[in-house]
């Protein structure tokens, strides 16, 4: 079901036990984050959503690990299981017969098969009921966290930035952080530079970049902006949600931005290009502190609900939140990826990788050296451009055994033979790179060879026959072995 705002999607958490509200004064500068960490880190299954009412100075509660666990994407996102997710795109993508589905989810078009979910327009808004200009603006007065001792400011991590191309037209979407340097200043690290390409059109144009950010809303919409290279990301809100997204424009710009949020920042990046150097948590992906130069957002306004809720991403190691929408990410990446590439089976991002760092890949392989071609097409996005290592395996395993994949890895794979190497872009928050703008990439091709890939005959899979395993499950009553199974040893 769609969700209208924030509170709603609270609510149910509440009435479900998936909420713990902590009425507790803690500080929003380490005590906030170091609760939440360790309550991740704590709990096999990610632990419940925290709700933090009395934030020491300010009025604002935070809520934190909002989608930190299965149940709770699944919830979001309306189903029972992740993997209905896929199904689902499935069914909605084939209702699009035109051929053009692409182009047509990336235009919004209405032709597409997704396009009755385009975003619709309202005049007014839940998050425009207290609205702040100009020298009335104080983000300070936000209760945004720091999470780390070295990080010198605290940090938005949960913001959905819209922008508009200087050159097309078309809105862009993005979620990255942001570092509150002033009471009407952010930074803004681009870990993918997709925007920072826009920036350049921008300053190389001298025209001002407008951007807008929200906080809050349906919680469905923040895990769609990892997908807008390939789809218009509100419109595949509204697919996801089964309800077209209601959007307002703001006060200060053209932009519009999700009519249910909790708090909007409206700004805009100068042409004459300012930016600060600070240091800034990276732990979503290596867990180190990286000293970045960011470009500087001034910001215009602040409008919000009148009792706002502010949504934050505690940046940690794994497993954290991050780690768990790395998991639904995957359930929403991979129709698309299937229409791209038809032989991949599945995908699997370990909540070791990071979300970045590693992926498991099955594919129906046909051909010779088909897993090279895959890897390289998989290089070739930006979803997967700066993925380190990716493993290529058959159809027949299951991705979500990890044991089972790096056991493939270990029989089916020759090092000097099945190890590419390949250099690519370097991310900027990657301490291990060949040089400041180079990375370097391996793929692991551990599929069953064709007979023209290698000298020998490939042994046949070592496993019980069929008649075999049919008389162990009729007999299994009789063998005594529920009792020890279930774990009563008798004592």
């Amino acid at each position: 079901m769609p969700y209208e705002s924030l509170g709603e999607f609270l609510a149910e958490l509440q009435d479900n036990g998936e909420l713990v509200r902590i009425a507790a004064q803690v500080d929003s500068a380490l005590e906030l984050a170091a609760i939440t960490d360790r309550v991740i880190k704590s709990s096999s299954d990610g632990g419940p959503a925290l709700l933090f009412e009395h934030v020491k100075n300010t009025t604002i509660p935070v809520v934190t690990n909002l989608l930190g666990n299965r149940r709770r994407l699944c919830r979001c996102l309306g189903v029972r299981s992740l993997e209905e997710v896929s199904q689902n795109l499935h069914q909605r993508l084939q209702a699009d017969s035109s051929g053009g589905w692409l182009d047509s989810l990336r235009l919004g078009s209405s032709s597409s098969g997704l396009g009755k979910w385009a975003p619709k327009l309202v005049k007014t808004a839940a998050c425009q009921q207290v609205v702040r200009m100009g020298r009335d603006v104080n983000l300070w007065d936000l209760p945004v966290p720091r999470s780390w001792p070295d990080e010198s400011h605290p940090v938005v991590t949960s913001g959905q930035l819209v922008l508009n191309h200087p050159v097309t037209g078309a809105n862009e979407y993005c979620q990255v952080p942001l570092v509150v340097t002033g009471p009407q200043e952010l930074g803004w690290y681009d870990d993918t530079g997709r925007q920072s390409a826009l920036l350049k059109m921008s300053v190389e144009a001298n025209r001002n970049l407008p951007v807008s950010i929200s906080l809050g809303g349906d919680p469905v919409i923040g895990l769609t902006t990892a997908f807008a290279e390939l789809i218009d990301a509100r419109l595949f809100a509204g697919a996801l949600r089964g309800s077209s997204l209601e959007v307002v424009r703001c006060r200060t710009n053209e932009l519009e931005v999700p009519a249910g949020a909790e708090i909007i920042i409206e700004g805009y990046i100068d042409a004459a290009g300012a930016k600060s150097t600070m240091p800034l948590s990276l732990a979503r992906g290596n867990g180190r502190y990286m000293h970045c130069e960011l470009p500087l957002i001034q910001v215009t306004a602040v409008t919000h609900r009148a009792n706002p809720v502010f949504p934050a991403i505690i940046a940690a190691g794994p497993p954290s939140e991050e780690s768990w929408r790395g998991q639904a990410g995957d359930r929403m990446r991979l129709p698309f990826l299937q229409r791209l590439l038809p032989e991949v089976v599945d995908i699997h991002q370990p909540l070791s990788s990071a979300g970045r760092n590693l992926l498991f890949v099955s594919i129906r392989k046909t051909a010779d050296h088909q897993a090279r071609r895959i890897l390289h097409a998989l290089w070739g996005m930006e979803s997967f451009g700066q993925t380190k290592l990716i493993v290529i395996v058959d159809a027949d395993q299951d991705l979500h055994r990890e044991e089972q994949v790096w056991f493939t890895v270990g029989t089916h794979a020759c090092p000097r033979r099945d190890f590419i190497f390949s250099d690519g872009l370097a991310r900027d928050d990657d301490y291990t790179p060949l040089s400041p703008s180079l990375a370097s990439r391996v793929g692991i091709d551990a599929t069953r060879k064709q007979p023209r890939e290698i000298d020998h005959a490939w042994p046949e899979t070592l496993m019980m026959s069929d008649e075999m395993a049919a008389r162990v499950r009729d007999r299994w009553g009789e063998y005594g072995l529920e009792a020890s199974m279930n774990g009563n040893h008798g004592h």
